[in-house]
């Protein structure tokens, strides 16, 4: 079944290939192919987190092809990855609709693009070697590259697009070096047999910060965020929903299942680093985000200083703090994207601007996305009853036992968040109706389902957490580390 996860969208994209360009029909019927399959994947990883057995406590789905001499292509999943996977399947399909009715020029590889990036990623997701996670978490750099230089909307998308590729290629060199430096210390690069295999503290620590580097850049972490903000202001919506809701989160399973399950010493040792750069990043980014003029660059900034607060919880080396920070991602998996969707799609689709100077009042003719766009600002801000709550108070509670004044510093965040959240809101909902702006619709049935869809599970979850967490209690005690 894991297989198919991998197999289904490379069939579709297939199917597309053989469908002839310039044909009104082949194109409706292009989208049909693109959304069928990739909610075909997403039944098919349902039925996968129905056969999850959370009480084993090793990867379960296993399939071993070992006849390569330099990796082995082992795949499987344990409770953390089984999240990400749904996260995955269940966002590309709302990135296809994103940009369902306004992608005209190239659309046959628009959506080859989007179903070979979700076999990518789910990839990254359920490989156990540490070579082949380099390979997939290299190979959606020249996908996405492509994607915003050709359908990208802004007119430094090259610049944006080349920014993105040189900092994510530059920092990964350093993690190739480290996956050949451990080759040559065990013998393999396979997850399971590394994790039995010692390595003495000072090479821990420049194998850490080799692969810390390439998370770094991925998270993004100051000084590295130059790229994010730019990257999204440029892509189309379905980029730019698939970059914060599932590219970002390449970094966040890296940090678990590298630096932490492999190298635990290290992790320990520089715990205290980690914390400092990631409250600097979430103070930073938090102010940047206050002054920015693009929705697009703020929604992209306040990411950045949510997954600062990620950070914080997966470094806390408890339960609670490791748990939250999964669920803090997770809520951003949605959060995000939705809030990408309102500025981005809806908003900018109407008035043709992301300025937010030019925009006021738009309660006046679109009441209903003015309270679907109410209740995204709230889960941002991160109120109680949303994923994103229980996410920041389990980091923030977990680091505090680790260091009460960084949990205190963290906690800056929810009050930043408010303060950026509802400035947007209010700036753009309410006043009077901006003279730069003619009238415009409220928003369509397509629009009012991507939200709805994207809003469930926030507040589903948000409610009913243990959904979650009853999967990731077994996985998580894998990763605490025993200060003696």
């Amino acid at each position: 079944m894991l297989v198919s996860l991998l197999i289904v969208p490379l069939i579709g994209s297939l199917l597309l290939l053989l469908l002839p360009e310039n044909n009104p029909k082949n194109e409706e019927r292009m989208k049909v192919i693109a959304l069928s399959t990739s909610l075909v994947n997403l039944f098919i990883s349902i039925l996968l987190w129905i056969q999850f057995d959370s009480s084993i406590i090793d990867y379960q789905f296993l399939l071993e092809f070992n006849q390569l001499s330099f990796c082995q292509f082992n795949i499987g999943i344990d409770g953390i990855s089984l999240y990400y996977v749904l996260l995955t399947t269940f966002i590309t399909p709302i990135a296809l609709l994103s940009n369902y009715k306004n992608i005209y020029k190239n659309l046959k590889y628009f959506l080859i693009s989007f179903l070979i990036l979700e076999t990518l990623q789910i990839a990254l997701f359920v490989v156990l070697d540490l070579f082949l996670f380099y390979i997939f978490f290299e190979s959606v750099l020249p996908i996405l590259f492509i994607v915003i230089i050709v359908y990208g909307s802004g007119v430094n998308r090259i610049r944006s697009a080349l920014l993105f590729f040189l900092y994510t290629l530059a920092g990964s060199l350093f993690m190739l070096l480290a996956i050949l430096q451990i080759y040559s210390y065990v013998g393999s690069t396979d997850f399971q047999f590394i994790s039995l295999n010692e390595i003495a503290l000072d090479s821990q620590k420049i194998l850490w910060l080799s692969f810390f580097l390439a998370f770094a850049v991925k998270t993004p972490l100051w000084p590295l965020t130059g790229w994010l903000y730019r990257a999204h202001a440029d892509s189309p919506l379905a980029g730019s929903i698939l970059l914060a809701g599932t590219i970002l989160k390449f970094a966040t399973y890296g940090y678990i299942r590298v630096l932490i399950h492999l190298l635990p010493d290290a992790s320990h040792y520089f715990g205290p680093l980690v914390q400092t750069i990631a409250v600097i990043t979430l103070i930073y980014s938090s102010l940047a985000t206050i002054i920015q003029q693009d929705t697009k660059s703020l929604i992209a900034y306040s990411s950045i200083a949510h997954m600062s607060v990620v950070i914080l919880g997966l470094f806390s080396n408890n339960i609670q703090g490791i748990e939250g920070a999964i669920l803090l991602s997770l809520a951003h998996g949605f959060v995000s994207p939705a809030l990408f969707i309102c500025v981005g799609g809806v908003i900018y689709e109407r008035t043709g601007t992301r300025i937010i100077h030019y925009m006021r009042g738009l309660v006046t003719y679109m009441p209903v996305f003015t309270i679907l766009f109410f209740v995204f600002t709230l889960a941002n801000t991160g109120v109680p009853l949303s994923l994103n709550f229980l996410g920041e108070q389990l980091s923030l509670i977990g680091i505090w036992d680790k260091s009460p004044i960084i949990s205190a510093l963290g906690a800056t965040g929810i009050v930043f968040s408010a303060c950026y959240s509802i400035y947007l809101y209010n700036r753009l909902s309410y006043g009077l109706y901006s003279p730069h702006l003619k009238p415009v619709k409220d928003i369509t049935r397509l629009e009012f389902n991507l939200l709805i869809a994207l809003l469930i599970p926030t507040f589903l979850l948000g409610i009913f957490p243990n959904v979650v967490l009853d999967s990731l209690h077994l996985a998580v005690t894998t990763l605490l580390y025993n200060v003696i």
